[in-house]
């Protein structure tokens, strides 16, 4: 085992706009107006919609989207592969009535190290009314989701002038409102192609700054993660039993480094997790993701306008409903986007987490393993005691003091003086100061890959 450099001190993460420009500073409200503009102009994007309509409906909304990807690619010398994700949907006898193609327009920028590890950010393209089966009446859904749909545009728009050493995949889902059903051809089309997926983020309501009943938060978005993983197994939970884990999902740590990195930003949008998969019986487009294993989590608006999501466009006793442009907040909007920007920027640059393991059965101390991770140079170990929520900020920073490129070097050992019964220990991995990873934790189900599934003995 090569030996380390090691030595305590806080992780010293140099802000971003001291090295180079900040690219969420980038962030045009201008722009977001204009696709917003555009989207609700189709009339309804409901997935039952026209398909070959060239003004109106779905079809034609999927067509505007895979051709702005198009230009934006054109303007950093063709650097996005731009997709239509497609699958034909059979009837389910609730919300898809008859065979239906569900679209999902992807562009793909490809990282220059490691393509095949992969940033998704989402969000859902398709609209709706009360009845989830009317795909005639008009349904602008600007912030469920258009407000997810242009922020994904301009994040595009940014991110495609640089070049990152990880993949980031923009993806404008459909079929979200008949059943997940885009996310679903998503995640299936990730695996298939044996992809690492680092995070999604999925973005539904990023638009509105004020609830229902008056209360308004315009300086938080709120961050679902799930606690538990979702392919969790009977050994997998056999093991949570006996060495911890119910609070260290890949999700959940992603979920800890989005409100960490917006904390660096003080004057920009906010994060208050919500650690729950999804809001109350209710679920969005990161779930056929978690279903597979991997690491997502739902950016959504602090408090939800009810009166305009879902909602036929009319007028009743003076409260006007419906998913309008006019009820946005374009501040709020623009804030949310630029978050996004931050952390795709970010996620981009920084390697993949690693895969700890600590040791601390009958013993005074905790060991830590972890195998190497491509592109990193530093790691750092967190803890944090077992009845408390976010990792401490006294990270032990693990560094070393040459390339990995031997056998000696596959596996790194670092010793906690600390009691495990009492701690939960944590590993990222660094490019450098400023590009981290999140957190993976040294439990069961730690790792930001997904589990192992047992064999099917009928087969």
């Amino acid at each position: 085992m090569k030996k380390l450099a090691l030595f305590a001190a806080l992780l010293a993460t140099t802000p971003l706009a001291a090295q180079e420009a900040d690219p969420a500073l980038e962030v045009s409200e201008d722009r977001l107006r204009a696709d917003m503009d555009t989207i609700v102009g189709f009339g309804t994007r409901h997935t039952l919609s026209s398909q070959t309509d060239p003004e109106r409906g779905i079809g034609a909304a999927v067509d505007w989207a895979l051709d702005e990807f198009r230009r934006i690619g054109a303007n950093c010398g063709n650097c996005l592969d731009v997709q239509s994700v497609e699958r034909v949907v059979e009837a389910d006898g609730r919300r898809i009535p008859e065979p239906t193609l569900v679209r999902n327009a992807v562009a793909i920028q490809r990282g220059t190290e490691r393509p095949d590890e992969i940033i998704i950010v989402q969000g859902h393209y398709d609209s709706r009314v009360t009845d989830p089966l009317n795909a005639t009446d008009d349904a602008p859904g600007a912030n469920d989701d258009g407000s997810g749909s242009v922020m994904i545009l301009e994040a595009a728009r940014i991110l495609s002038q640089r070049e990152y050493p990880s993949t980031i995949v923009y993806a404008l889902l459909t079929g979200e409102e008949q059943g997940l059903y885009g996310a679903q051809i998503l995640a299936d089309w990730v695996e298939a192609e044996g992809l690492t997926v680092k995070a999604v983020l999925n973005n539904d309501m990023i638009g509105n700054s004020c609830g229902s009943d008056g209360v308004c938060d315009a300086e938080h978005v709120r961050v679902f993660s799930e606690g538990l993983r979702a392919d969790s197994t009977d050994e997998l939970r056999a093991l949570q039993r006996r060495f911890g884990g119910e609070n260290d999902s890949p999700g959940r740590n992603l979920s800890r480094w989005l409100a960490e990195l917006a904390e660096k930003h003080p004057d920009g949008m906010q994060v208050r997790q919500i650690w729950r998969t999804d809001r109350m019986g209710r679920g969005g487009d990161q779930i056929p993701f978690l279903d597979k294993g991997y690491p997502a989590v739902r950016i959504t608006v602090a408090v939800e306008d009810y009166e305009h999501q879902h909602q036929d466009l009319r007028t009743e006793d003076g409260v006007t409903y419906g998913d309008t442009v006019d009820e946005l907040d374009f501040d709020y909007l623009t804030r949310a986007s630029q978050l996004n920007v931050r952390a795709l920027h970010a996620l981009a640059n920084a390697p993949m987490p690693p895969k700890p393991s600590a040791d601390a059965a009958v013993r005074l101390d905790t060991e830590i393993k972890w195998q190497p991770v491509p592109g990193a140079g530093i790691y750092a170990v967190a803890k944090r005691r077992t009845d408390e929520s976010y990792w401490r900020d006294d990270a032990a920073i693990v560094y070393r003091d040459g390339p990995v490129n031997t056998e000696e070097d596959a596996e790194y050992s670092y010793i906690v003086p600390l009691r495990g019964d009492d701690w939960l220990f944590g590993v990222q991995a660094c490019a450098s100061g400023s590009y981290c990873s999140p957190y993976a934790s040294a439990v069961p189900g730690g790792a930001f890959e997904p589990v192992e599934q047992p064999e099917d003995e009928t087969e």
